[in-house]
């Protein structure tokens, strides 16, 4: 493979001489600038081999690069080794950025090449001030791969469906008139809207076009007085097409949304530079006054109503239930022997599909034991499966979709005896989550403002992690969502009330564990006090955090009586719908510490 993976270089490179290039980046996008692509995108995966969901390939002359986050640099190195690609790890000092690689391995006057429909507009124009400064170019040569991927999959082909009111909790139309009012608000006349989720939002329409996300490969442009929506005439079927006519919403081919949009009328079109591709931008027709600003999309999605929150609660406590009858039947079957990272997944996914409004995964499932337990985004392979034993730390990931609601949550569970380094560091992540989920905040605090709550206790033992503490979830949509996030590097969006967001500090030592406990919080009002309201957020996640890991001499008295009290919630909620056997073992899980 690691040849196969050389050879796909080399012809990439066979084309620079003919395109006019002297480089080639490759990032992980699609036209939409998803973070999760369909397989008929997933390029940059075809040339390097490295499939984790984040990563950029950049391809000189004499040279080959994949940068990638902290969650993938064990993940990158092995599946790089033996390649021509090197790794590059982002976030590390020593690191250089693809612009500061460029710039000391091209020459002055070079050209890099890029595919302008998964760059975003904002990024391309990033870009060329940057490597023009550096005396580089930037050239949009297109789609390279529709010459070098043999065998190429084809667009995605699911049909769309659409996703009933009762779950959304509020009509496409309304959701349209109260876009238009924004619309209206900053002076535009039109809105381009090209993120997947967002569409799916707007529309009230749902789909399968991306593994684990339901969404529907389109894009969607709403006027003052009309909808226009964009998408491949095989994905709709008669009741789709029925509701989209009730609606007012004029269907397109998916193909001519960069002929329409260059024969736009005269008008102000509101369009994101940082969702929105740099090749449609460059469709746009020169009679339009483009309005490059953040749309409200995204902010209006992530605060849910109340038939929203009413369904994630629903789906929660289901969630809880197929949770707690795995860890019944884990404790048990790893006992008797013969089970592996795989199998347990294989379990637990069966369980959750038992469930009423299941629809699937959120994403593919990480079982890491033992030292897979450090690799932030593991994925088990016959290859790499390693059996389970009375020993040491499960690093369990996992989420499902309902219809009314999708789930996200991490458990670290203790198979048996454990270190004290580990039991150590599995106090620490359990004090950081605490110390966020007990957190009270004014209104208007940002999640970077937060971030440092969670990160207290590993800091204070000289330990970090490197991704984010929380990120959105949708609703029955993609398991990362924004605009808000509870990471370090600063986002200018802050918390509102009924948006729903992760809880999941971490710990990984490469060759030994990871450690992660991960929580869904919804955000809500806390009371009125100095200067304005206070919000403070409530757990929705409902299944017991793993005892047998915990140093209670590390634990303060305020964070114990949080942990009892969060077990005594989920045994309220969760024990009507269990077996008596099930019953007893959640009531010794949920036991006070």
């Amino acid at each position: 493979m690691k040849q196969e993976i050389n050879q796909r270089i080399d012809a990439l490179r066979c084309l620079f001489d003919a395109t006019g290039i002297d480089a080639f980046i490759v990032p992980s996008t699609d036209p939409h600038l998803s973070e999760y692509v369909a397989p008929h995108w997933m390029a940059r995966e075809w040339i390097s081999g490295f499939n984790g969901s984040a990563g950029t390939v950049v391809v000189t002359r004499n040279e080959a690069g994949l940068w990638t986050d902290s969650r993938y640099f064990l993940q990158a190195f092995q599946q790089l080794e033996g390649s021509c690609i090197q790794l590059y790890k982002e976030g590390l000092a020593e690191t250089p950025s693809i612009i500061r690689f460029l710039a000391s391995h091209l020459p002055a006057n070079s050209t890099v090449g890029i595919d302008g429909a998964v760059f975003a507009v904002k990024e391309v124009a990033q870009m060329k001030e940057e490597l023009t400064i550096c005396q580089l170019s930037v050239k949009d040569i297109g789609d390279p791969f529709n010459a070098l991927w043999e065998n190429r999959p084809p667009m995605p082909e699911a049909p769309a469906v659409v996703y009933d009111e009762a779950y959304a909790g509020e009509s496409c139309q309304q959701k349209i008139a109260r876009l238009r009012e924004k619309i209206q608000a900053e002076g535009a006349q039109a809105l381009l809207v090209c993120a997947l989720d967002e569409i799916a939002w707007v529309l009230n329409l749902r789909g399968n076009d991306v593994h684990c996300n339901p969404v529907v490969v389109s894009y969607l442009l709403i006027t003052e007085q009309e909808v226009h929506y964009f998408i491949q005439p095989a994905k709709v079927t008669e009741e789709v097409s029925a509701y989209l006519r009730k609606n007012g919403i004029t269907l397109h081919p998916y193909e001519e949304t960069a002929d329409y949009l260059q024969q736009l009328p005269p008008c102000t079109l509101w369009m994101d530079p940082a969702k929105t591709n740099y090749a449609v931008r460059a469709s746009l027709s020169s009679a339009c006054e483009v309005m490059e600003k953040a749309l409200p999309v995204a902010l209006m999605k992530a605060i849910r109503n109340e038939q929203e929150i009413a369904g994630i609660r629903t789906a929660m406590q289901r969630d809880g239930v197929a949770l707690v009858r795995f860890l019944y039947w884990l404790e048990k079957a790893v006992a008797r022997g013969g089970e592996t990272e795989m199998s347990v997944s294989q379990k637990l996914h069966d369980l959750r599909a038992a469930q009423p409004l299941y629809r699937g995964e959120s994403f593919d499932t990480i079982a890491g034991y033992g030292e897979h337990g450090a690799i932030v985004h593991y994925e088990a392979t016959p290859e790499t499966d390693l059996p389970l034993h009375n020993s040491g730390f499960l690093l369990l990931d996992s989420g499902a979709q309902y219809l009314n609601g999708t789930t996200d949550i991490t458990r670290t569970i203790a198979l048996g005896a454990l270190t004290e380094e580990e039991k150590t560091d599995y106090t620490l992540i359990l004090k950081g989550h605490i110390a966020l989920a007990t957190a009270v905040f004014p209104e208007g605090t940002r999640g970077a403002q937060l971030d440092v709550l969670a990160r207290m206790p590993l800091w204070q033992h000289y330990m970090n992690y490197l991704h984010g503490t929380g990120h959105g979830v949708g609703h029955f949509l993609n398991v990362h969502e924004g605009p808000q996030s509870i990471r370090m590097n600063e986002n200018p969006v802050p918390l509102h009330i009924g948006m729903v967001t992760s809880n999941e500090p971490g710990v990984y030592k490469a060759g030994s564990h990871g450690v992660r406990t991960e929580n869904l919080l919804l955000t809500v009002p806390a009371g009125e006090g100095m200067f304005g309201r206070y919000l403070r957020f409530e757990t929705l996640t409902l299944c017991p955090i793993c005892k047998k890991g915990i140093r209670r001499e590390m634990l303060t008295q305020a964070e114990m009586d949080w942990l009892n009290s969060y077990h005594h919630t989920v045994y309220e909620q969760l024990a009507p719908d269990l077996t008596d056997d099930e019953r007893e073992w959640l009531a010794d899980a949920c036991a006070p510490v």
